[in-house]
């Protein structure tokens, strides 16, 4: 019984030590990766392109925290949507909800982003918008 515990006592701090610098190291990434990309969209040219709506879709992310008693539940909805321009490069941008619920698929006009950094999109009002596929 004894050398069982001297192991659960060696074993127990290295796992704990090494789950949180695995977190930590996670968080770091992410805060960095997220910094740089802020950089690049903020040092990319500002670009106004004809484009056509693709496709759109919701990732939705669900948090269920509290305790027996407790029950909470909290959902984060991202919106994207996919813009093809005219050499037939795809491009998938992040947009606001408000956004999403403007934009259809099949919609023509000139999308304007910086990056990856979506800044909006001016339907055509001509039937037919853009020449291309």
């Amino acid at each position: 019984m004894g050398m069982g515990f001297g192991l659960m006592e060696t074993l127990f701090p290295f796992f704990f030590i090494t789950i949180f610098l695995i977190v930590v190291g996670t968080f770091i990434f992410m805060a960095v990766s997220g910094a740089s990309q802020w950089r690049r969209n903020n040092q990319s040219p500002v670009l106004t392109v004809e484009a056509r709506v693709v496709v759109k879709r919701a990732d939705v992310s669900h948090r269920h925290g509290g305790g027996s008693m407790n029950h909470m539940h909290h959902s984060t909805t991202w919106y994207y949507a996919t813009f093809e321009v005219e050499s037939g490069d795809r491009m998938e941008l992040n947009v606001t909800g408000q956004e999403y619920g403007l934009l259809a698929e099949g919609d023509r006009g000139r999308l304007t982003f910086q990056g990856t950094r979506y800044l909006g999109f001016e339907r055509d009002t001509a039937s037919g918008g853009a020449d291309f596929h």
